[in-house]
């Protein structure tokens, strides 16, 4: 039996028996497992180490590699995550509604695990933790695939998290890692059915694009983040400013940080100068276009129609002037992910505009993009960032997780 096989299917019989796990028992799980990972930090750093002497062999970009990288603080904000999905309300066994109907039947919606959830992602060894938590809360079992860039933390951490689990009564076979990095074995993992209720993908384009045209199994896409900053006309620009470089520079690599940013004519020749000086000293490679190098075109290279298109996760920016809300949001909606934009106005009729015709699963007034998070939302730990419109979208919390049954109480009621 395959490695591949062999864990579906070991996922498949414990997540039966998940659903018996009382709330209790698995808060006493991810606390054991919070616990763990810092106490056992030593061997996860090891393992990281690995990994990131492997990436620097193979040339890997220093923003990819901020990814990967893990250290001692980082390792102790993986567990705080833990931590706080622990605090969080468990949602499985909730009635979310129970009404009466004529005959005197009693319907209702129950929360329920969606059974084994698959997560293939890249090198992000944090995503372990967080999916496989998230996963547990739920009463999910889960089976995660990373990238060879991150296997060695990968397996450190999860074999850390079993450990922790399994010795506080969470059945053997929910939590599990493939090894085998191959292509091959990520497609096949896309056509467990009969193992897989759910894959979700977290990644680039790339990733995302083979899970989405290889996968039998249900998919919820999670695209890549082509994040927009639209200064408005009537923006605040010191904000401006600090917004701009915040949503930028702050972690460039992540999905949520700013690719685009679009500035209102009416502002451009005070605001131009000023948030490419700023960009310039934060070493941002800016990419306009003629109307932006007209007002300041020392070292600034001149901007594609691909560029709009991309996701950098690098110090890059892609910059247009443009005339008005209304070209701002028709460039957004043409060029973007449908991930997180954002608008600085102090003009509430601008701000609603954007709000209501921006299509994307988080949209901004006056703050940074980079509030796109679990965490920053108050879910705890995310399993990623939907941006579809189906089931869930934006970040995905425990809820999203979850599926419903319905729950019906009779007294001899037969249908005629």
């Amino acid at each position: 039996m395959s490695e591949l096989l062999e864990k579906c299917a070991a996922a498949k019989a414990a997540a039966q028996k998940l659903i018996s796990v009382s709330t209790e028992t698995k808060d006493n799980a991810l606390l054991a497992i919070a616990k763990a990972l810092v106490d056992r930090e030593n061997e996860i750093l090891e393992a990281n180490k690995k990994d990131l002497e492997n990436a620097e062999a193979l040339g890997i970009r220093q923003a990819m590699i901020d990814r990967l990288t893990l250290t001692s603080a980082r390792i102790k904000g993986i567990a705080e995550g833990v931590m706080q999905v622990r605090a969080l309300s468990d949602p499985i066994g909730e009635v979310t509604g129970m009404w009466t109907r004529p005959n005197g039947l009693q319907i209702g919606k129950k929360r329920v695990p969606m059974g084994v959830i698959a997560i293939i992602y890249e090198a992000r060894p944090n995503v372990t933790a967080d999916a496989a938590a998230l996963c547990l809360k739920t009463s999910n079992a889960s089976i995660l695939r990373g990238g060879k860039e991150a296997i060695a933390s990968n397996t450190a951490i999860m074999k850390i998290m079993q450990d922790a689990a399994y010795s506080v009564g969470i059945p053997e076979g929910a939590l599990n890692i493939i090894e085998d990095t191959s292509r091959e074995t990520a497609t096949e993992l896309m056509r467990m059915n009969g193992y897989v209720d759910m894959l979700i993908p977290r990644g680039g384009k790339g990733l995302i694009k083979s899970v989405v045209e290889n996968a039998t199994v249900p998919v919820v896409e999670t695209a890549a983040g082509n994040c927009h900053i639209y200064v408005d006309g009537m923006a605040d620009l010191d904000m401006a400013r600090e917004i701009v470089m915040n949503a930028k520079v702050q972690r460039p690599s992540v999905c949520n940080a700013a690719e685009t940013l679009l500035i209102d004519k009416a502002v451009a020749d005070s605001f131009v100068p000023q948030i490419f000086e700023a960009l310039k000293g934060a070493n941002v490679e800016i990419r306009a276009d003629e109307a932006s190098r007209d007002i300041y075109s020392d070292g600034i290279e001149k901007v594609t129609d691909e560029d709009y298109y991309t996701e950098y996760n690098d110090y890059i920016l892609a910059v247009k002037i443009v005339d008005g809300i209304d070209e701002a949001i028709a460039h957004i909606n043409k060029y973007n992910t449908k991930h997180s934009e954002a608008i600085v106005t102090d003009s509430y009729e601008r701000s609603q505009q954007f709000l209501n015709e921006v299509d994307a699963a988080a949209v901004y007034v006056n703050a940074s993009t980079r509030f796109t998070d679990g965490f920053e939302f108050g879910f705890g730990a995310e399993i990623g960032i939907s941006t579809q419109k189906m089931h869930a979208r934006g970040p995905m919390g425990l809820e999203a997780l979850t599926s419903v049954k319905y729950i019906i109480y009779g007294n001899g009621q037969v249908r005629v």
